[in-house]
């Protein structure tokens, strides 16, 4: 009895796969079919949770087929891709007049999707105010249009999918924790590609099949060596990263029969080149160069502080060669035991060349350099000094390195951002390198409006 049931559950599960497309075997994949498979008959919440890249978007398909709601609607609603502006009206509509440019009542994404299911993707980005809206809808099914006082009903089955790491999102007070349990009634998890060895070579011969019929040319294959390479990449964008090497290599490359020489020219070498950003954590972090990063905030300090240490390595290297062209000109060699920059009375600089003396502290007798330490990210101001025979150097200014925290650095980069765009969100978020909803939420986080 036990084993007749076990067959008709690999059964179904291999009749879903041939259904949705999925290629697989493993038993982290065929447990979260499982799982949607049980759960799609109830109206509980499902959050589907997976690293980007992974296929997260067919679990909600599935759910809403197996579902009462089957002959209902089905909206898939990206969360991350719709302003922060407008993200409310977009959910839950509007009244004609709410704001600029509502010439006539809308309905939204949950009213359209009334008697059916709703798919909102990287739920994870929603901002707090929409979180709010967004629990009602779970509770009681209520919510109200943006500019109206009417409370509306609606019945809709909600399933989420994001790649964030849902604890530390709700430790740093971007997710509310309430609708996270609200959401998180039945967790699906995708597993990532790395820990499916034994699709992957299946996977790459069903998107070399469909490329091949694709532009009418012959199929590429791999070697047995070229495929254990294949397997032992730990593809940080998994699937779609996948599919991206298999198109490119199926329309660049006459040769068909695909050796390891060939394929290496194609899988980025995360390992040893620090300049490609990855992201392959299993929570949701950024790997770069052995580094891991829990946000796009860390990255940002990160450089700051390679650059504050290549500025530093820069001020030693300009003491070294004023202490050497000093000992040519009397004719002495500096002291072994003596750092350079710590050589007693003034300097010379070097002739008819203005330098940029970094940092120096004022005292009855200038021009003991002080080693810099790196408290802040703080950028040195410096002094330009011009050799001058008929008279001593001008004194340099006093400064005092202020140790600053991150969040005023990343609130005076954001200023300087806007101001040097006149204000221009859009033109200040593509100069910080990030996306233009992020830079809205840091200047009202900032109260920088």
């Amino acid at each position: 009895m036990a084993d007749n049931l076990c067959f008709m559950v690999k059964s179904d599960i291999q009749n879903i796969k041939l259904r949705f497309g999925i290629i697989g075997n493993t038993e982290g994949l065929n447990r979260a079919i499982d799982i949607a498979m049980q759960v799609a008959p109830t109206d509980l919440s499902v959050l589907v949770t997976g690293e980007s890249g992974v296929g997260k978007e067919s679990f909600p398909q599935i759910i809403h087929q197996f579902s009462r709601r089957k002959h209902g609607p089905y909206i898939a609603v990206n969360c991350g891709a719709i302003p922060e502006g407008t993200i409310d009206s977009e959910l839950f509509g509007h009244e004609k007049g709410a704001f600029t440019g509502a010439i006539s009542d809308r309905n939204g994404y949950f009213a359209e999707a009334n008697g059916g299911t709703i798919f909102l993707d990287e739920v994870g980005e929603l901002p707090l105010s929409t979180q709010a809206r967004l629990l009602r809808v779970l509770e009681t099914g209520e919510y109200i249009k943006v500019g109206s006082s009417k409370v509306q009903k609606t019945d809709v089955r909600i399933v989420a999918a994001t790649n964030v790491n849902f604890a530390d999102a709700i430790a740093e007070g971007r997710f509310r924790e309430d609708l996270y349990y609200r959401l998180n009634t039945v967790p699906i998890k995708v597993p990532p590609l790395r820990e499916r060895p034994g699709d992957i070579a299946l996977l790459f011969r069903k998107f070399a099949a469909d490329f091949a019929e694709k532009y009418r040319m012959p199929s590429i294959q791999l070697n047995e060596e070229a495929k254990r390479m294949l397997v032992e990449y730990p593809w940080p964008g998994n699937i779609r990263q996948l599919k991206n090497i298999t198109e490119q290599i199926s329309i660049i490359e006459t040769n068909r029969d695909i050796t390891p020489e060939i394929l290496s020219t194609y899988l980025p070498d995360f390992a040893s080149n620090s300049k490609l950003p990855t992201f392959v954590g299993s929570k949701g972090t950024a790997h770069s160069g052995g580094k891991s990063f829990e946000s796009e905030r860390e990255i940002l300090y990160q450089v700051l502080f390679d650059m504050r240490r290549d500025v530093t390595e820069l001020k030693k290297l300009v003491h070294e060669i004023m202490a050497e062209r000093d000992a040519g000109r009397h004719g002495t060699h500096p002291v072994e035991n003596k750092p350079h920059f710590l050589q007693d009375s003034t300097m010379d600089v070097i002739t008819d060349m203005p330098m940029v003396v970094p940092h120096v502290q004022q005292y009855p007798q200038v021009g003991q350099i002080q080693p810099v330490t790196p408290t802040s990210i703080t950028p040195v101001p410096t002094t330009v000094v011009k050799r001058d025979d008929s008279s001593d150097y001008q004194d340099t200014e006093v400064y005092v390195e202020e140790n600053l925290s991150l969040d005023d650095v990343e609130k005076e980069m954001i200023k300087k951002a806007l101001e040097r765009h006149n204000g221009k969100r859009k033109n200040a978020a593509s100069d910080l390198k990030i996306s233009e909803r992020t830079l809205y939420r840091k200047i009202k986080e900032y109260g920088l409006e």
